[in-house]
């Protein structure tokens, strides 16, 4: 009978530490501006691209949780290489820690995973490859695309300004891509990221 009654209380504390981390899962959306500084290497001149991205966090617990970060950055105009445009999506994921401090919370994140870029302007073409502009052969006006790896460390601030709705004051991460030469001037790309908007809890 003691045997039994030990069980119970047992399971009845089981059962209560997991209806309690249960109750402390949350789900928190993330969407608003993104500015993206992306330095080619080697010297070259850097390029400032506009954008917007978003995440998805689940939160296992109040300080700790996974996140997938989806990215779309812009740029337009001209440059040396007569490039007129170019576009980028980042997608990466990776683990959150946050810590609760009333309505402010700051938060630390690292994410991997993949860069598509594109470039448009006047790019030549041979018999093996696409090349751009100044390589001795015959331009046309094409689209050049590459995948790349991405990875990005940092964080930001969050105000919760109510249960659900909160206001993310700043997120800035140093974002590293691994494009080769034929996109970027260096096999590896040190880059910006710096990120504002709504946030909204679940």
């Amino acid at each position: 009978m003691k045997r039994w009654a030990l069980l119970c209380g047992a399971l009845l504390l089981f059962s209560g530490m997991l209806a309690g981390t249960a109750s402390a899962q949350t789900f928190e959306a993330f969407g608003g501006y993104s500015y993206f500084r992306f330095n080619p290497g080697d010297d070259a001149n850097g390029a400032n691209f506009n954008g917007g991205s978003g995440s998805l966090a689940f939160n296992a617990t109040p300080w700790l949780g996974v996140v997938a970060d989806f990215g779309g950055y812009h740029w337009g105009g001209s440059a040396d290489e007569g490039i007129t445009s170019a576009n980028a999506v980042t997608y990466m994921f990776g683990p959150k820690v946050s810590y609760h401090a009333g309505p402010i919370v700051p938060f630390a994140q690292v994410l991997f995973g993949g860069i598509h870029g594109t470039i448009n302007g006047p790019v030549c073409e041979d018999d093996a490859r696409v090349h751009r502009e100044g390589e001795g052969c015959e331009e046309e006006n094409e689209s050049f695309s590459e995948n790349a790896f991405a990875m990005a460390l940092g964080g930001g601030v969050d105000w919760n300004a109510t249960e659900h709705l909160g206001v993310r004051l700043i997120q800035v991460e140093y974002v590293m891509t691994r494009f080769n030469t034929d996109f970027a001037a260096s096999n590896s790309q040190n880059n910006v990221r710096i990120s504002a908007g709504v946030t909204f809890r679940f």
